[in-house]
């Protein structure tokens, strides 16, 4: 196979620039050496560079059987490690993994709640998203950008956003701009709260963040008790972490 078309009901732009495929490889530091799964490798301009280092035992799991067979036939000795799979749908079999990736820019929300599902597993991610994204998953409480996201990683992640990317280095180019940023599993085994009630009240909070949290949970059907603390008069982007943590274990 010569190449692969990008896909638009995909949501593919294939990276084409070799410098920063390889600033991003490098930015995954692995330093448990765990298995590495690579999520949409599309053209394998990241995966190369992952299967030149030395004893990584990498994967890379695509929906697209034309990008899975260019890899195959592209790496022969290669082959077993590229998987014509969704990993929305899959279900890793290692106790600990890393990710790295160009996600798909149509789904990247969806596979980041799915690495918040995975958190007791994902001990690193670097990844190439939109920027918008990025910017709103690193954003600190206060600031409009805050949301979901934002609480549900840094509750169990510590993010860095590592640097932009421009779209002309894409084929073909987005329409938005790009940003890598860098996940790392932190110290929280658990939160001292319910976090499926966490994940419920921040979810809540954040569909009608123009409302006081008093009126944006009212389909929790919180006791007196909670409605009238002095939280409830403010609005998610308002509270930190800490405190979406302490409001759950209140009204739990």
């Amino acid at each position: 196979m010569a190449s692969v078309k990008p896909k638009k009901h995909l949501g593919q732009h294939f990276l084409k620039d070799e410098n920063i495929a390889l600033k991003i490889v490098e930015a995954l530091k692995n330093e448990s050496n765990l298995p590495v799964f690579e999520i949409g490798p599309g053209t394998g301009v990241l995966t190369k560079y992952l299967i030149d280092k030395d004893n990584l035992d990498f994967y890379a799991l695509d929906v697209d059987t034309e990008s899975i067979d260019y890899l195959k036939s592209n790496y022969p000795s290669q082959a077993e490690r590229f998987l014509f799979q969704d990993y929305l749908k899959y279900n890793v079999s290692f106790e600990r993994f890393n990710i790295i990736g160009n996600f798909p820019y149509n789904i990247s929300s969806q596979l980041f709640f799915k690495i918040w599902d995975d958190r007791d597993h994902v001990d690193e991610v670097v990844c190439m998203i939109q920027k918008e994204v990025a910017d709103r998953i690193c954003a600190n409480h206060g600031n409009k950008t805050y949301g979901i996201l934002s609480v549900l990683l840094q509750a169990f992640f510590d993010l860095d956003y590592l640097f932009k990317v421009p779209p002309g280095v894409f084929n073909p180019p987005p329409k938005v701009q790009s940003a890598v940023i860098r996940l790392k599993r932190n110290s929280v085994k658990q939160l001292p709260c319910d976090e499926k009630l966490f994940k419920r009240v921040v979810k809540a909070g954040f569909g009608k963040r123009r409302k006081t949290l008093r009126n944006a949970l009212k389909d929790l059907n919180l006791p007196e008790s909670v409605t009238t603390l002095d939280v409830m008069n403010q609005r998610a982007e308002q509270l930190s972490v800490q405190e979406f943590i302490s409001l759950t274990e209140k009204i739990s």
